[in-house]
């Protein structure tokens, strides 16, 4: 199947699950839409959030793409279930793995997860956690100042380590945690920085892997593999500054072939009715 996977993002966070979903599946085609210029989605009403969402993905559609990739914890937490039961291509987001993926690490049972206000407020990771182990203990925090810090292009220094520091400092103080869902697709970004903060006790846990293990296994099960040998080339878009989008891509994808993608603005059709 040559059709395109499509991937949706409040803004540059969602190139961490890019990365991997070409590390993991090289010879399928990516074309990823991320809303810099809306960007933050966490501090936005539920009803906001949907609304970009839809917008999002109407353009992906246009661009009749086999699969969606909903690489946003906030938009996860407020539209997966719109988006599976009005779409008739396959839908995953990104925080079913990531509460997989804490449960299988953690060893006391001690579980900490920071995201945006959004993630955090409709309480999706505690849900998706509990459902699976019921007798979990959870501290989830939001920490608004990380994605507008990300979006920056401040990732490390003195900075960084100071923002980081304010916000987990109450998480810091639940000895217990020895594992921290990075709850946004922008941390991972921060991710050496998160690390130096809360010790190498602690394990980080990112949903990005075990989503791209999730996208390969839907698409073999639905036989929708690109089996071609030609390596194809990406389309990213982004909806603001195209230049820093451009930094910061290149500092996600250091070690891959920039060649191989394609970055354009997009316009995005204001959404007519309401899905």
């Amino acid at each position: 199947m040559k059709r395109a996977i499509g991937v949706i993002d409040s803004g540059v966070g969602g190139l961490t699950v890019v990365s991997e979903l070409m590390r993991q599946l090289p010879k399928e085609k990516l074309i990823y839409v991320g809303d810099t210029a809306r960007c933050p989605y966490g501090p936005r009403s539920k009803e906001e959030v949907q609304q970009f969402t839809w917008e999002m993905v109407d353009f992906l559609l246009e661009k009749d793409i086999k699969m969606l990739v909903v690489a946003c914890n906030t938009a996860t937490a407020f539209t997966l279930d719109s988006l599976k039961k009005h779409l008739s291509i396959p839908v995953i987001g990104v925080i079913q793995p990531g509460a997989r993926a804490a449960i299988k690490f953690t060893k006391n049972n001690c579980i900490g997860i920071i995201g945006t206000e959004g993630t955090i407020r409709s309480h999706a990771y505690t849900d998706a956690l509990k459902n699976i182990k019921a007798e979990l203990d959870i501290y989830a925090k939001a920490c608004p100042m990380f994605v507008p810090m990300v979006e920056q292009g401040i990732m490390e220094g003195p900075k960084a380590i100071q923002v980081v520091k304010e916000a987990l400092l109450p998480m810091m103080k639940q000895k217990q945690m020895d594992t921290l869902i990075l709850g946004c697709t922008h941390y991972p970004l921060l991710k050496s920085t998160i690390q130096s903060v809360v010790g190498t006790n602690v394990t980080l846990i990112s949903s990005s892997e075990e989503t791209a293990r999730e996208t390969s296994t839907i698409l073999e099960m639905q036989h929708l593999l690109n089996h071609t040998e030609v390596f194809p080339i990406h389309q990213f878009y982004t909806t603001g500054d195209l230049e820093m989008f451009m930094q910061i891509s290149e500092r996600i994808f250091k070690e891959r072939n920039l060649q191989m993608i394609t970055i354009k603005k997009a316009v995005l059709h204001q959404m007519q009715d309401s899905k």
